[in-house]
């Protein structure tokens, strides 16, 4: 796992973001860039070689899902790791998140440990 990834944390709540950051930091992860909504997002993709996305479901302007789609769409980022992280637990939203070429999927609530793992799962 490369710690000098670029990694994008996309919630529109900023104690998330800082929660998400905080055990990144805790990781050793050194390259952090947030964005508020999937749109400010599709911005820093565009900008940056990011390595991992971590992005809340639902929010404002463009969502969470809306955002995957876009990256999967994208030929430049389609291969970019993602990782939902959302209050959607609902068999239904994981489904979609799946067809739509989600790497990992977290409900909140979660601790530091299953965002940890996730990461290392999508990072190998």
């Amino acid at each position: 796992m490369d710690l000098n990834t670029k990694v994008l944390v996309v919630d529109d709540f900023s104690t998330m973001r800082r929660i998400i950051r905080g055990t990144l930091k805790q990781m050793g992860f050194k390259n952090i860039i947030e964005a508020e909504d999937g749109n400010l997002a599709l911005t820093e993709l565009k900008n940056n070689n990011i390595g991992l996305i971590l992005c809340d479901w639902n929010m404002p302007n463009l969502t969470g899902l809306d955002l995957l789609k876009v990256v999967r769409g994208d030929e430049n980022l389609k291969n970019i790791p993602f990782i939902m992280i959302t209050a959607e637990g609902q068999k239904k939203n994981i489904l979609d998140a799946i067809k739509a070429g989600v790497s990992n999927y977290i409900v909140k609530p979660f601790t530091a440990e299953i965002l940890i793992e996730k990461i290392k799962t999508v990072l190998g």
